[in-house]
């Protein structure tokens, strides 16, 4: 029995390790991949991961903003100007409190979000299909796919 948990335990250990190598491959990979895109586009990794937030949510405070990506709320203003001159971003004040300033994504800035997520899901399919086994993307596939199967196992 202790020799069985020694093994889960180092198998865990490698599997977390296998899972650590595909997350910084894929952050990785994920900066190379904004970087030329986001250029092209005038705009920084903060503004695009708010894009990407908002695209999530239907609509936020610029007070929730500047909460969620750790700023001052004239920073956070800063940044939606900058997004709302580009057109990916539209400002309105909010029905129950004309005080209250709102911000919510357009279509160019879904359709901004859409297309970098695209790019990024094809580089992942390709590279899953590679045939070069060192690569933590392959070592994470058969993580998550070993554990699916072990979940329909153990559920029979």
């Amino acid at each position: 029995m202790k020799v069985t948990r020694a093994t889960n335990a180092t198998m865990s250990e490698a599997d977390a390790r296998s899972l650590t190598d595909f997350i910084m491959f894929s952050q990785r990979n994920l900066i190379l991949k904004l970087s030329p895109l986001l250029n092209r586009g005038r705009i920084s990794y903060p503004q695009f991961f708010l894009l990407a937030y908002l695209e999530e949510e239907e609509c936020l405070s610029m007070s929730s903003i500047a909460r969620i990506m750790g700023h001052s709320t004239a920073a956070a203003t800063g940044m939606v100007d900058k997004l709302e001159e580009l057109g990916l971003l539209r400002r309105f004040t909010a029905s129950s409190d004309r005080r209250k300033i709102m911000v919510s994504i357009t279509e160019q800035g879904k359709q901004l979000v859409g297309d970098l997520r695209n790019n990024i899901a094809q580089d992942l399919a390709q590279l899953m299909v590679e045939d070069d086994e060192r690569l933590p993307l392959k070592k994470a596939h058969r993580f998550i796919s070993g554990n699916r199967a072990r979940k329909i196992t153990s559920s029979r």
